[in-house]
């Protein structure tokens, strides 16, 4: 007790934990495990730890406080599978109420540093890409968001970058002894703050969006690319193809055999149409997606590797942790490739989920007309990117 009145919480180093990577691994593999968030309600409703083996219960910390003055900690979890992983803010409280679980027998480990790590982590995976170059895949598994590095020669290009991750993305340049020449965005992202600026201001790279930017209202000074546009990077050539749907101006971009596809093609759907123009001008934009998949890419053989970017719970990855799959089987895979236009302009506008939180900021800061600090940036981009059509 610190006052009398409170228990006094150890230090969450005191107590057993598990790393966030540890745990994205974990996840990944579809294991079951009981996330326990004692956070309070609305940031668990906002946010939360979700997987294929996962059941997410939320109990507030002040439960715990005070079942360990009533000795009821067991019926509080009475219910609740082993193993259990508990999750606060940053790890602190969580650490008390593991304590307590495990001073009653409960198996369960804490989450080392909490949400807040948690967000803070990107795991990064080479590609198997028939192209003179390196692709790294940068997964952030707190929101499914994927960036990509291309290196050849001496130079790279970021594609999709995230600011929160923009320093490891010049730190891993500078491992590999190559210098970021193209910052790349392949559309005006609604869920997540892009690092194109902050790799600019931190390097001598170019910041590159589609050339649509420019009628969404861009605000600050970026080379922009239409269709069939090339970026040389060493030895490889990026080729923009235009892919509109998910936002007027989207490209995606080819790189050998590999084809990276932004927010227009996932492995498990479709990117939504209802982001830049809202219901109104959502079902043009789904007869322009239906034109992209069944015209624009019409051409790209099945062979092709598609590069998302980004994946959800129901995307499988590779053996070796990669998002990514055959274009031949997402085609085959996918009903949106077997609908004629009128039911796949009603399967893209139907029922879609909630769309990312505070995506109107987001636009706006992308477009570099609305500055954010970090910690703003941090906020809000928090929860899940909701970008696509469910399958």
């Amino acid at each position: 007790m610190t006052d009398g009145s409170e228990p006094a919480e150890p230090p969450a180093d005191e107590q057993p934990s598990i790393e966030p990577e540890t745990l994205a691994d974990r996840l990944r593999s579809g294991d079951d495990l009981t996330v326990l968030d004692i956070r309070d309600r609305d940031e668990f409703e906002r946010w939360r730890l979700e997987g294929e083996g996962v059941e997410a219960v939320q109990i507030p910390h002040m439960k715990f406080i005070q079942a360990q003055a009533t000795g009821g900690v067991t019926d509080l979890v009475g219910d609740l599978e082993e193993p259990i992983v508990a999750v606060c803010g940053r790890g602190e409280a969580s650490a008390h109420a593991v304590g307590l679980l495990r001073d009653a027998g409960i198996e369960a480990r804490n989450l080392a540093g909490g949400m807040d790590a948690w967000a803070d982590l990107s795991l990064a995976r080479e590609l198997a890409v028939d192209a003179p170059a390196t692709v790294v895949q940068y997964d952030r598994p707190s929101s499914g968001c994927l960036a990509y590095a291309i290196y050849s020669d001496g130079e790279a290009a970021v594609i999709d970058p995230l600011r929160a991750f923009a320093d490891r993305y010049v730190a891993d340049a500078d491992d590999r002894g190559a210098e970021i020449q193209y910052a790349v965005d392949t559309h005006v992202h609604a869920d997540h703050v892009s690092g194109v600026r902050e790799l600019a201001d931190r390097t001598d790279a170019v910041p590159i969006l589609p050339e649509g930017a420019r009628d969404r209202g861009l605000a600050f000074d970026a080379t922009t690319l239409g269709d069939t546009g090339e970026l040389e990077v060493g030895d490889a050539t990026l080729t923009a193809v235009a892919t509109p749907g998910h936002t007027t101006e989207s490209l995606s971009f080819r790189l050998g055999d590999a084809v990276f596809t932004g927010d227009t093609l996932f492995l498990e759907g479709v990117g939504r149409p209802d982001l830049e123009r809202g219901d109104d001008g959502a079902s043009e934009a789904a007869r322009r997606l239906y034109e992209t998949l069944n015209e624009r890419l019409e051409d790209i053989p099945d062979e092709t590797t598609i590069a998302p970017g980004h994946y959800s719970d129901a995307a499988d990855p590779r053996e070796n942790g990669t998002y990514t799959a055959r274009l031949g089987s997402v085609r085959g895979r996918l009903a949106a490739f077997s609908m004629d236009e009128a039911a796949f302009v009603e399967y893209a506008t139907s029922d879609l989920p909630p769309r990312p939180s505070n995506h109107e900021r987001i636009v706006a800061a992308n477009l570099g007309r609305e500055d954010v600090d970090e910690e703003t940036a941090f906020e809000l981009e928090l929860g899940p990117n909701n970008c696509a059509v469910a399958e």
